[in-house]
């Protein structure tokens, strides 16, 4: 039965009275392949004052610290120069009370589909839809590339996608269900994949990935006593690892970036969110957000739905925030009409605009398999020689690599 995000919200307010069962969860470990050891982050600088790019920087103006200790800059590029082409992905929640209520505007489509046709040759972009009618499906409208019919067909399909999942369902729908209820079963869902989790609290995430491409996410507290079944609602870290992989296996000498349009509320629990963070950091990929409107009634309950929903060990809104902010992408709201392209215009600016750096492990160097804390410091005076305050963005971690195949357990960090 499909539930909306005003029912899911209400149960989170009511979620603490309910009963509780414990489970026991399987472990498995993921296979990792590491393909360089050279260390790479891409930086945006900007001014303070201005909030515009500064491109003029040379390699002398920038410093990395690995854990606080300088790393010697082995790589550097800038706006102009070479650079590894942008591999793109825009993946659209079309959910009906949620950013589907805007994206089914033709005008909105059609300057975000101008913001793209502006991308320099080389970048690609690949478009995922997600939460499509009552199943909450996700699909591909296009693959990577730079053909602008192609991605303005894509587009065209998200918004009648949205007027789809709008349609009111009659009580003739429902009759048709009832009716196909009582025929043969299709082949029941397999699971083709367990992946565990596992936090620093001891709570346990369980992600069950079916043969229709669902994923069932199950959360088992420290002491065992309390499991929270989410299903597959709303579910974030599906579509950013779906897409990363996807990035990862057709384009792994791109840079890659995704886009998430959403209205921000995406329930997820915090070691789920901090192991999709922990794919992002080990692929380098830039996560942006583009974050639409809440409906009023979202805006409501939602100051009374995140404390519950955080004594539940999830996150209802701002996760997407804090993977831009840790992948060094940018968080930009939007409402006006215009508001879409120059969002959009603004995320891909500043991905074209940044600098890209490199520094080399040594061979000495082994894979400890825990996060790296990474900071990049820029100096550069203004004309007058006088500081100059400016704002850096970039990945604030990673994971050491080595040459050859690592089996390494998803953890939460």
């Amino acid at each position: 039965m499909h539930r909306t995000r005003l029912h899911f919200l209400l149960l989170v307010v009511i979620a603490m009275f309910a009963p509780v069962a414990t489970v026991r969860a399987q472990e498995v470990e993921d296979t990792i392949r590491i393909k360089t050891r050279v260390v790479f982050l891409d930086a945006l600088v900007k001014d303070k004052k201005t909030n515009l790019p500064i491109s003029n920087l040379t390699q002398n103006n920038f410093e990395v610290l690995d854990d606080g200790k300088p790393r010697e800059i082995s790589y550097f590029t800038r706006e102009g120069e070479a650079r590894k082409p942008l591999a793109l992905i825009m993946i659209l929640d079309l959910r009906e009370d949620g950013a589907g209520r805007f994206l089914k505007e033709a005008e909105i489509l059609k300057s975000m589909e101008t913001e793209l046709a502006k991308l320099p040759p080389g970048d690609e972009v690949a478009i995922m839809a997600m939460n499509i009618g009552e199943d909450e499906q996700r699909v591909w409208l296009s693959e990577f590339t730079n053909d602008r019919a192609k991605i303005a067909e894509a587009l065209k399909q998200v918004q009648a996608i949205c007027l789809k999942n709008e349609a009111p369902h009659t009580d003739e729908n429902a009759a048709q269900k009832s009716t196909e209820n009582l025929a043969p079963q299709a082949k029941p869902k397999e699971v083709v994949s367990t992946e565990t989790i596992k936090g620093r609290n001891g709570a346990v995430i369980t992600r069950k990935t079916m043969s229709d491409g669902s994923v069932d996410v199950t959360r088992v507290s420290n002491n065992g006593k309390m499991t929270i079944e989410l299903g597959e609602v709303y579910d974030m870290a599906a579509a950013v690892r779906e897409a990363t992989r996807k990035g990862q296996e057709l384009r792994p000498n791109s840079q890659m970036s995704l886009v998430w349009v959403s209205d921000g509320i995406a329930p997820i629990f915090f070691e789920d969110r901090d192991a999709t963070q922990e794919i992002i950091t080990r692929d380098n990929v830039i996560f942006n957000s583009l974050t639409v409107e809440l409906r009023t009634l979202f805006k409501f309950l939602l100051p009374i739905g995140k404390p519950i929903a955080g004594w539940m060990g999830m996150s209802l809104y701002g996760s997407a925030k804090q993977l831009a902010q840790r992948s060094g992408g940018e968080a930009v709201k939007v409402g006006r009409v215009k508001d879409y392209g120059a969002g959009l215009s603004r995320i891909i600016g500043n991905l074209t605009a940044r600098y890209s750096l490199g520094f080399t492990l040594a061979e000495n160097e082994t894979d400890d398999g825990r996060l790296h804390h990474l900071e990049v410091r820029v100096k550069s005076p203004d004309e007058k020689g006088k500081k100059r305050k400016l704002q850096v963005s970039s990945r604030q971690g990673y994971y050491m690599a080595t040459t050859a195949q690592k089996d390494v357990r998803a953890s939460a960090q």
